[in-house]
């Protein structure tokens, strides 16, 4: 999608601002003992009362509202019994559509007691979507955005996960055109153009680089390591990125 009316823009921001607001109360609920259906049913609420709609679930027929991914599961995860214990790493992805648009966006949290170690991965995490964000700007080349994720892999002494996007195109559809792999790639010449809409989210890990089917439809793992992913959904502006899911 390349936005081209202020109007538009407007409807981003609004599905962006149910995403953002699914995602920031159901990380404030996260608590040891809740189910991860009690989190997604919070979810789904939310999505409602802003008049949007989970996107997994009506384009791919996803058995959710939304993905809570528990702790060895690292992206996928669907509601269930399973509860949520102290010490967890919990994702938290929310995509939805509203009126047309689509935005898509995503936080890794920890419920107490956090560790040392899993902070620092969440954190290195998140500065790695902000760092590439900041340097999403027209006319530069699509990748500022994994070299900004391979440095704050390199300075933390992390992985990415290569066989999951780190970039990709959202707007009219969840999932669009441009892809972007998450490691540098030399062959991509390409350009970010201005009103284009995209989602960066880096997956960033203790070891892995590649993440692994599990047991059940959808999850994916990486065996003996941690993995924390951030993600918001961004317009390519005149004078700098717009975050839609702030």
């Amino acid at each position: 999608m390349i936005v081209k009316t202020e109007e538009q823009l407007q409807g981003l921001k609004a599905c962006g601002k149910a995403v953002a607001r699914a995602i920031r109360e159901m990380g404030a609920a996260l608590e040891p003992g809740m189910t991860s259906q009690e989190l997604d049913d919070l979810g789904r609420r939310i999505l409602e009362e802003e008049g949007a709609e989970s996107a997994p679930e009506s384009v791919y027929d996803f058995p959710g509202a939304t993905c809570i991914s528990i702790e060895p599961v690292i992206a996928h995860g669907w509601a269930d019994s399973q509860t949520v214990k102290p010490g967890d790493m919990v994702n938290i992805d929310v995509s939805a559509s509203k009126d047309g648009f689509f935005t898509d966006s995503g936080a890794t949290f920890i419920v107490p007691p956090v560790t040392p170690e899993k902070r620092i991965l969440v954190e290195a995490a998140k500065r790695a979507r902000d760092n590439a964000i900041a340097q999403a700007r027209a006319g530069q080349p699509m990748q500022v955005i994994p070299k900004a994720f391979d440095k704050e892999a390199k300075a933390g002494g992390y992985t990415i996960i290569q066989n999951l996007l780190g970039c990709h195109g959202v707007g009219t559809t969840l999932h669009d055109r441009p892809e972007i792999l998450a490691v540098p790639d030399r062959r991509d010449r390409r350009k970010l153009q201005e009103g284009m809409v995209i989602a960066v989210e880096p997956f960033l890990s203790t070891g892995a680089t590649y993440a692994s089917d599990g047991a059940r439809e959808w999850e994916l793992f990486t065996p003996g390591c941690l993995t924390a992913q951030f993600e918001h959904t961004i317009v390519i502006g005149k004078k700098g990125p717009i975050i839609v899911t702030l």
